[in-house]
């Protein structure tokens, strides 16, 4: 079993904002593979299908972003996975431009909370990342108001882009062509202006 699991925050008030791009490539994913994420689990939502000829847990963890650590512990410990070859995490990123992937096989927090929850839940650095480009905060922004508001009309094209290109990588991942994905995906974009 592969864990794909998407980081965001539950309810229709978080729904579209950049803390929950996530959730968002989750659902592109479960569309494109026709997989109902509608099940609940360890404190997600969750649903099985296959990518790339691999069994895959699509998961969108309920308990709100900063214990994300919680649910993502559970499932790997249900499923009993190994941590540093199927699982995999996707969340939103402020030092990346606004779609823009970027693909880790370990690291630190960064200063994302869900990202520290996890770490803490599973006591190891050492797993995939899908980190999605969310654009770097106005000086004048907080940090929190940023990630929780939502994308202006003019970035929510280049948003639909970067998620389609997340389900593409996460086929790689799965199918365990993890360098590849990394050198397909990492390069920064070029848009025209």
């Amino acid at each position: 079993m592969f864990i794909i699991v998407g980081l965001g925050n539950p309810t229709a008030q978080y729904a579209g904002t950049r803390h929950n791009v996530g959730f968002d490539v989750i659902d592109r994913i479960a569309g494109e593979y026709n997989i109902s994420v509608e099940s609940r689990k360890n404190r997600a939502f969750v649903g099985t299908g296959v990518i790339a000829g691999r069994k895959v847990l699509l998961a969108k963890p309920q308990t709100f972003m900063n214990l994300s650590g919680e649910s993502v512990r559970g499932l790997v410990d249900f499923y009993k996975i190994d941590v540093e070859t199927e699982l995999l995490i996707i969340y939103d990123d402020v030092s990346l431009d606004v779609g823009q992937l970027r693909i880790r096989k370990k690291g630190s927090a960064g200063g994302h909370n869900g990202i520290k929850s996890i770490l803490a839940h599973l006591g190891t650095n050492v797993f995939l990342r899908l980190k999605v480009g969310v654009g770097e905060k106005p000086a004048q922004y907080d940090l929190a108001d940023y990630v929780l508001g939502r994308f202006p009309k003019e970035e929510r094209s280049v948003m639909e882009e970067g998620y389609q290109r997340g389900v593409h990588a996460v086929e790689l991942l799965v199918a365990g062509e993890t360098d590849r994905a990394m050198n397909e995906y990492n390069k920064k974009v070029k848009r025209e202006e």
